[in-house]
């Protein structure tokens, strides 16, 4: 064949590519103005499909849809079965179930939320950093008896994960049942690593999260399971901001140290963080998880405490709204702690709304980032919130990646949402949320430490910046949907 020929057919299907963009553009552009989930969101997908449809449309059907469709459904009907056979096997939960009343309105909307009470009787432990959290998780799955659910966004064959790998090899080999889901994305090279190998090899179930997965998804590379939960034989759950890599322990040349934090609780909760895993299971691999549980163990502690899991295929962004009821909910103050931070326009309103009645509202925020837009789009909203009296502090001594929260001293968060339209739109997202005073004095602690090696920001700290940084800044704020 001449190069004429080669020309002909490049011109082809070059033409026929253009042609499809814009048959697909005006569908697309439709579908965009009805799902999109913010007004926002669809004007600008509908304009760019219609004028730039070459480019826009392959970018829609990668990045463009907020809903994971099919996910629902399934959720759904797996929550159901899960809940009869945990009510069959014990009646542990229900004793325990924290009732809501009209004197409960926080509990009444984040029930409905995360369709599934809280539960008294509970005993909590705060993981400050790496070393404290991986040793906590090692210790506790080495105890294990009948099963250990383990799921990661980012799962590494590494130091840490051949650590955490060689406890649940050993535990497989003892004869006890060992579950491992880790995201596709976020997880790419862990499928062909030696430690996936010797894995597999002991036995130990492997899943990958592929939200690629479903008719509708099969393009789509914007949903992440980002969770971060582990279940050991139903009484025992970590969850938090830290994956499992050698980063987490300061390893990482670029970042430096890894300021993060992690909790773990022991009791009926932890039925909850396993019903959650249970449903992603099902997803990932199309199979039920048949888990028994053994006798009922004593309670340790008195902590009330709600497991609070989101995703992009429900009705709400609940993620989101959590946010926004615990800081609506402040009398006395809200101290956030998130590594990225591009809220939507009802947290940002909530915010300063909180500082003008009052209430002591602190974000705290790392001066260092891995991700240059996100970094960027920050500087927007900390600008549109400093003038209502909301002090805002930006973490010096390493990379801080925690997404911690605490209310009024006696109601904390610590989990794996941001707060971004990313964990409130598009992530599978889980936080352990608390009412226990013991432990928000914990988290008060840890919270004032990390403050102790941050610089409070001031509205000059913005204005004094180049025209060109508020022009970048402006920019990346534009992507803030995607973010």
């Amino acid at each position: 064949m001449d190069i004429a020929s080669y020309s002909d057919i490049y011109h082809a299907v070059l033409a026929t590519g253009l042609a499809l963009a814009y048959v697909l553009s005006v569908p697309s552009a439709l579908e965009a103005i009805l799902d999109a989930r913010t007004a926002q969101g669809a004007i600008a997908w509908a304009i760019s499909l219609i004028a730039f449809a070459p480019v826009s449309v392959p970018l829609y059907l990668v990045l463009g849809r907020s809903r994971f469709d099919g996910y629902l459904e399934q959720r759904d009907e797996v929550e159901a079965r899960a809940r009869k056979v945990m009510q069959k096997n014990s009646g542990w939960v229900a004793r325990h179930v924290v009732a809501v009343t009209p004197q409960t309105p926080l509990y009444s909307s984040l029930f409905r939320l995360a369709r599934m009470p809280a539960t008294n009787g509970n005993q909590l432990e705060l993981l400050i950093d790496g070393e404290a959290t991986y040793n906590s998780i090692a210790a506790g799955m080495q105890a294990a008896h009948s099963y250990i659910l383990f799921q990661f966004y980012i799962l590494r064959d590494d130091e840490v994960g051949r650590r955490l790998g060689e406890v649940l090899a050993a535990k497989a080999g003892e004869g006890v049942q060992v579950f491992v889901l880790y995201d596709e994305i976020g997880s790419h090279q862990f499928p062909g690593s030696l430690l996936h190998r010797r894995l597999q090899k002991a036995g130990v179930k492997l899943a990958p999260f592929n939200t690629t997965q479903g008719r509708r998804n099969r393009f789509q590379i914007n949903f992440r399971n980002h969770r971060k939960n582990v279940v050991v034989d139903g009484h025992t759950a970590w969850i938090g901001g830290l994956n499992v890599g050698e980063e987490y322990l300061g390893r990482d040349k670029r970042m430096g140290y890894w300021r993060d934090t992690h909790a773990s609780v022991s009791g009926p909760a932890a039925r909850a963080a396993e019903l959650a895993f249970i449903t992603d299971w099902h997803w990932a691999t199309r199979s039920p998880l048949g888990l028994e549980h053994g006798e009922d163990p004593p309670l340790k502690g008195g902590s009330k405490v709600l497991i609070f899991p989101s995703d992009p295929a429900s009705e709400y962004e609940e993620a989101g709204l959590m946010y926004h009821q615990v800081i609506v909910a402040a009398r006395r103050s809200i101290w956030i702690a998130s590594p990225y931070f591009v809220p939507d326009n009802a947290i940002v309103s909530a915010l300063q709304l909180a500082a003008l009645r009052g209430v002591d509202v602190r974000i705290i925020l790392p001066a260092k980032t891995d991700n240059m837009v996100v970094g960027l789009a920050k500087w927007t909203y900390i600008n549109m919130l400093l003038p209502a009296g909301v002090k805002v502090y930006l973490y010096r001594e390493g990379f801080m990646h925690q997404k911690v929260f605490l209310m009024d001293d006696t109601f904390a968060g610590v989990g794996t949402a941001n707060c971004d339209n990313r964990s409130f739109r598009l992530n599978f997202e889980i936080t352990l949320l608390a009412e226990d005073e013991a432990f928000a004095r914990s988290v008060r602690s840890m919270l004032e430490e990390d403050l102790s090696n941050c610089t409070e920001l001031s509205p000059e700290d913005i204005e004094n910046r180049s025209v060109g940084f508020h022009l970048a800044t402006g920019i990346a704020r534009l992507f803030s949907p995607l973010l």
